[in-house]
This record gives structure tokens, sequence and C-alpha cells, in this order.
């Protein structure tokens, strides 16, 4: 491959990473990137498990084994299989050597290193390949994991100009994946609240608003449970605010605990003392009873005043839900008809017939007809 090619390979990689949105979007950019760089059949990128003593791998691309996956589940090996992911990287650096990429073949090691072929030759004989290029990824001085990518079996070799050039490319990926992850820790810090580390209201808007969606298109069951802690003032202007962030912490802790008796839920806190569960796909009874087990659980933290508890889903005879403002609505009401009668249970939108009084509350026209539907809407009213 002549240098023009190569530099526009790099850049295609590069470029490929950039657009990524997600981890596995960048991963897979990585591999076919470098697939398709080195002219190879097949490429795979995994990371070193330190911990559990591994190389996990997160992407194959190309022309797949039977049993490879493009994003596996459990594909792992003992890093004892491969040691050159930490041997033969610490001996290169403490030469004063740089991190380098081999070339292993079907037949036993190519020209030039280092040798640790047993294993991933008899791989590369099982699944029909003829050689592999492997190229350490290193962050921050430390290996990362490796960049993997093979021809088949009857196609040229690679050689030594392969692997230089394959380090090249294992730098650019470590840079990829670096932007990645702090746009992952940026999206992250983005939608999670700094206290309790659950959700945000910012992140219960996007996944409502896409379950509202689902429900609009395919029918699928949308529940939602708003909390609003009971006593906190109370704590806050008696203990102080850091007694108070506790309260708010350790019922954080209660609502997640909760929230796992529902597949797939999220758990929110929207601010100050208010916290939300969203269910999508589950029934409303499921919803209902891990509502029903949040309120006996916090009425049991040894501050506070348990919490009062509304549940509105599309399940239950509450009318159409077209927009996740209407069902919002729904369950804040239905969260301040608990709070004004001081039940201890949670109470459900939908439930008490025809004329029920959470439905009826939900739907009355705003006094503001431009003002939001926004939380506390209902604060103030009479039951």
């Amino acid at each position: 491959m002549g240098e023009n090619r190569r530099l526009a390979a790099v850049v295609a990689l590069a470029q490929g990473m950039a657009a990524a949105h997600t981890p596995r979007e960048s991963w897979r950019a990585a591999a076919l990137g470098a697939c398709r760089a080195l002219e190879g059949d097949f490429a795979a990128l995994s990371v070193w498990e330190r911990e559990r003593g591994r190389l996990r791998v997160l992407v194959n691309v190309g022309e797949r084994a039977p049993e490879e996956e493009e994003f596996p589940e459990d594909e792992a090996y003992p890093v004892n299989q491969f040691p050159e992911i930490a041997e033969f990287l610490h001996e290169r650096w403490a030469s004063g050597g740089e991190p380098d990429a081999w070339v292993e073949t079907a037949e036993g090691p190519a020209a030039g290193d280092p040798g640790y072929c047993h294993q991933r030759v008899a791989a590369l004989r099982r699944r029909g390949r003829g050689c592999c290029v492997v190229a350490p990824i290193v962050q921050h001085g430390r290996a990362w994991g490796e960049l993997y990518v093979a021809r088949a079996a009857g196609t040229p070799l690679f050689a030594r100009a392969d692997a230089d050039f394959a380090t090249v490319l294992a730098a650019v990926v470590a840079a990829g994946l670096a932007q990645t992850e702090r746009l992952e820790e940026a999206r992250r810090l983005a939608f999670t609240d700094s206290l309790t580390g659950l959700a945000n209201r910012r992140a219960v808007d996007v996944r409502l608003d896409e379950a509202i969606e689902r429900h609009r298109e395919e029918g699928v069951a949308v529940s939602l449970v708003v909390c609003d802690l009971n006593g906190l003032k109370q704590v806050n202007d008696t203990l102080g605010h850091a007694v108070g962030d506790r309260l708010l912490e350790r019922f954080g802790s209660v609502l997640s605990l909760c929230g796992a008796m529902v597949p797939g839920a999220l758990v929110a806190r929207l601010g100050g003392d208010e916290f939300c569960l969203l269910a999508v796909g589950p029934s409303a009874d499921e919803v209902v009873k891990a509502a029903d087990e949040l309120c006996r659980r916090a009425a049991e933290l040894e501050l506070g005043e348990g919490v009062a508890c509304g549940v509105a889903s599309t399940d239950d005879a509450i009318g159409p839900v077209r927009s996740a403002r209407r069902l919002f609505r729904l369950a804040d009401a239905a969260q301040y008809r608990a709070k004004a009668l001081r039940a201890d249970r949670p109470v459900v939108a939908g439930r008490e017939g025809p004329e029920d009084p959470v439905v009826r509350l939900a739907d009355e026209p705003s006094p503001d007809p431009g003002a939001p539907a926004e939380r506390r809407r209902f604060r103030g009213r009479r039951p």
C-alpha cells in the first residue's frame, strides 16, 4: 500500500471514530478502519481486564467464524495464554523501546518477533486464517488492550511494514478511545444527579419521550412513579443540610433497590425532594408492587417521614396518552393526592372508576394556558 493510501486510511479511521456516538460504535469504527487500512479480512478489538486477568473481546468485524459474534457477551481469554500483552510490552519499555506490533502466521511466527505464537497459531488454523498482525493499544503509558487484524488462508501474508503500520493505527485507535471515554463521561455527568448518582430530570425527559413514542407506535406499556420525600425541609431546618443530603442519598438507594424489582426501570432524582421511576414494558401491577415496597421501606428510614407516591400507567384506565406531558401530569396528580391523604401506599391514577379524582385533577385546564406543566403543578390545591 502506497504512502498516500496509508495516510488516507489513517484519516478515515480517525474520522470514523470521531463520528461515533457510543463506545460500541467507537469500537466497531476502530476495528473496521484498521481492517480496511491493513487490507485484512477480519479484525477484533480487545481490552485487558487486569482485575480478571483476561483479554475480553469487545467487537469482531469482517468475515467472522460461526462462533464469533459482532459484540460478544462473554468472549474472553486468560491473559497467560497471550503473555505478550503484559510481558512483551514491559520488556520493550524496560529496554527503552516503544510498544510494537508483530505478525503471526498459521505456520508459526513470521520474521521478526516476538514468537509468542502457539495460541494464536492454533486459532488461525481453526478459523481458516493464514496470518494476523497484533498491535498493543496503550493509554496513559499502560497497555489498554490490543488490535488484531487477520487475513484468510491463501492470501498474502502480512509483512514487517504492515506491523509497523499497525503500530500507527493502534496509536490512532488509542486516541479515539480516549476521546470516546471523555465524551461518555461528559454524557454521564449531564444525565446524572451528582448527589445520589441516580439519573436526573434531563435523562427522564429523554427516556420518557422515547417511551411514549414506542407506546404510540407499538402499544408498549409505559408507567411512571413520582415520589415526594416527606419531611426533608424539617430535617434541613433542624439538623442541617448535610443531614438532609444523607437522607436524600439513603432514599435514592432505597429507590434504586426497589427499581431493580422492575426490569429495565430508570430511577431518577427530579430535583429537591422529588424522585421518579420510569418503566417501559412491564405491567402496571409490577410497577405498583415496586412502588408499594418503596413506600414501606421509605417509612422505615431513620430520618424523614416516609414518601408520597403516585403512579400513572398506560396500562390503566387513564385515557389516551399521546405525550410525555400528560403522563407526568397524571403521576404528579396521583402523588399530590397521596400527599394530601397522607397515604402510606401509592395512589394509582385511573383505579377509582369513571370519575377517578386523579384523572379529573390532571385533566383540568391550567389557570395559565401558556404555562408549562412543570413539577409542583398541583401544590396548594385541595384534594
